[in-house]
């Protein structure tokens, strides 16, 4: 009872206190605000993946290309582990919007529907994303006339203020007609193709790489273009969303599985097609670049967390001052009987309250911010007219702001062990107080 009424009542009369109370805070708010954001980045990066490409995509690798696709992807439903799937055909091109506007882009032959299914098309869509049924590539002139879709960066950039694009600019596009060059290319010749479509609808996902250069036709008529002569449809790869709750590794060797006996029994059973084949998921497929943001948030964290230690040497200097400048108060009560362990837990419990004290503030600040973390941005984007945050240098439109109280709570037990530690030596300088020494002038 005595170290508590102790601890208490020089927090609230040694205002000094209150300085390594904010040192404590302020260190672990600014962890906790690193670490959010690096977490959330990952985070946001790979469920972007998910978001385009699905949970899990089986990719031969070239030459080789998926045919006969379509009893492939109903034996894939027919699977428990699997909710839907869909085929992609992919080749590169060039989009001419206008006289002297042309731009690089990754053309994808897909089935609107059916990716709308394994991965969040429609939610990308600006005009379709709020109609019922499935998306479509008709423009509503004519259903003879082909149509597809464009990334909006693909026919606008973000403004260098706001990062934001101009929408009425863009949809003036919907309905317009626009030619691409694509073709393929083989060891003895390139083939070069052009098609005319009309644009029935913008997409933007959000990830700045994929709104960019993405072209998305029907995947019939992307094959007719470019594999004239194929008769069995062809794609490069197939998306698949798993079924919920479903063991990550358990689907992965079901679809290995389904692939080899498909394989077997359509494709001729060519073995060297099912060892040249990937089968990945959306994340595994971004884990080089995940581990690379991982080594950077760490050597980050590690330079954050030395210049915090300075928070360890504050503690240290205010308490060694407190204890001196209270050798009356430490003679006192070492002379009513108390021990020297007992008087030296006081100063550890008091420096155990601050730093419990401060990474509770810490906390509750690193909270604000990081929830509020694109409302600051763009205040600082109004009042100096800096952009922090620009999609087509950090991939995502908006700042990552969810917390990662993990790490949170690693910090806040770090702080207040390293306040502990600052206060160790004043501790034992305070037990080693010889109370006849400190009083007999008294």
């Amino acid at each position: 009872m005595l170290r508590l009424f102790l601890c208490l009542r020089y927090l609230r009369k040694i205002k000094i206190v209150f300085l390594s109370v904010a040192a404590v805070a302020l260190s672990v708010s600014l962890l906790i605000v690193v670490s959010s954001l690096f977490s959330g980045f990952i985070k946001t990066f790979e469920q972007a993946a998910v978001e385009v490409i699905g949970d899990v995509v089986l990719s031969p690798r070239r030459p080789f290309k998926v045919e006969k696709y379509p009893l492939l992807i109903e034996q894939l439903e027919q699977a428990s582990t699997v909710q839907a799937a869909t085929a992609a055909l992919l080749a590169p091109g060039l989009l001419k919007l206008d006289t002297g506007i042309v731009r690089p882009v990754e053309v994808w032959g897909i089935q609107p529907g059916r990716l709308a299914r394994v991965t969040g098309l429609k939610r990308a869509l600006l005009k379709q994303r709020s109609l019922p049924g499935e998306p479509s590539f008709e423009t509503g002139d004519s259903p003879e006339k082909t149509g597809g879709f464009v990334g909006i960066g693909v026919l606008g950039e973000p403004d260098d203020e706001t990062d934001e694009y101009d929408l009425e600019a863009v949809e003036k596009w919907l309905g317009k007609q626009i030619v691409l060059t694509t073709g393929t290319a083989s060891s003895t010749e390139i083939k070069r193709k052009v098609v005319a479509f009309s644009i029935a609808d913008v997409v933007e996902t959000g990830v700045y790489q994929f709104d960019k250069g993405g072209v998305y036709l029907s995947i019939e008529d992307l094959q007719r273009t470019l594999y004239r002569d194929q008769e069995s449809p062809i794609a490069d790869q197939i998306l698949i969303k798993l079924a919920d709750d479903v063991d990550t590794k358990v689907a992965l060797a079901e679809i290995a599985g389904l692939w080899r006996n498909f394989v077997t029994e359509h494709l001729e059973a060519n073995l060297f097609l099912i060892r040249q084949t990937d089968i990945l998921t959306a994340k595994e497929m971004q884990r080089p670049y995940v581990r690379a943001y991982r080594k950077q948030m760490g050597i980050l964290l590690l330079i954050f967390g030395i210049v915090s230690f300075g928070v360890v040497l504050l503690v240290f200097c205010i308490f060694y001052m407190i204890v001196r400048l209270k050798q009356k108060d430490i003679a006192i009560i070492r002379s009513c009987g108390t021990s020297s362990a007992a008087v030296a837990m006081v100063f550890v419990d008091f420096g155990a309250c601050v730093g419990i004290l401060g990474s509770a503030i810490g906390a509750l600040l690193g909270y604000l911010i990081t929830a509020n973390v694109n409302t600051i941005e763009e205040w600082i984007r109004i009042v100096f007219g800096l952009k922090l945050w620009k999609s087509s240098v950090y991939l995502f439109s908006k700042i990552p702001n969810e917390v990662d109280w993990l790490w949170a709570l690693i910090f806040m037990l770090v702080a207040t062990g390293a306040a502990i530690v600052g206060t160790l030596i004043p501790a034992v300088v305070a037990a080693r107080t010889k109370p006849v020494e400190i009083l007999q002038y008294e």
